[in-house]
């Protein structure tokens, strides 16, 4: 019997969204978040997640793999999410670093839209 293999394991197999160019924000949105849950990425766009501070010495094992994770999420976040926009967004918001930033102001921009 053939695996199913995960998101994880094949990203080429999971279905591509279709870009977002400004309309149907919500419909993008709710996509995107299925998406980056899927991936085990949603959490990095959590305003309740605290910042990370600064590496020490004294930092657990548990805080330093907390760390890498989050160092490795945040991009791979950040790039699915640029990844979605239409040219003309994606020049607009590829100069937010953080993909929370970008999430925030897309929300901002478009949430409201009619």
């Amino acid at each position: 019997m053939e695996k199913l293999m995960s998101v994880v394991e094949n990203p080429k197999g999971f279905i591509k969204l279709d870009r977002f160019d400004g309309t149907n924000f919500t419909r993008w949105r709710d996509k995107m978040i299925f998406l980056l849950s899927a991936l085990n990425i949603y959490y990095v766009l959590d305003s309740a997640l605290p910042a990370m501070h600064e590496p020490t010495v004294e930092d657990s094992d548990a805080v330093k793999e907390e760390r890498k994770k989050r160092e490795h999420d945040e991009p791979l976040c950040r790039g699915h999410i640029l990844n979605t926009l239409a040219d003309r967004l994606y020049e607009f918001y590829c100069n937010l670093k953080s993909p929370r930033e970008i999430w925030t102001a897309l929300q901002t921009a478009y949430l409201n839209e009619k």
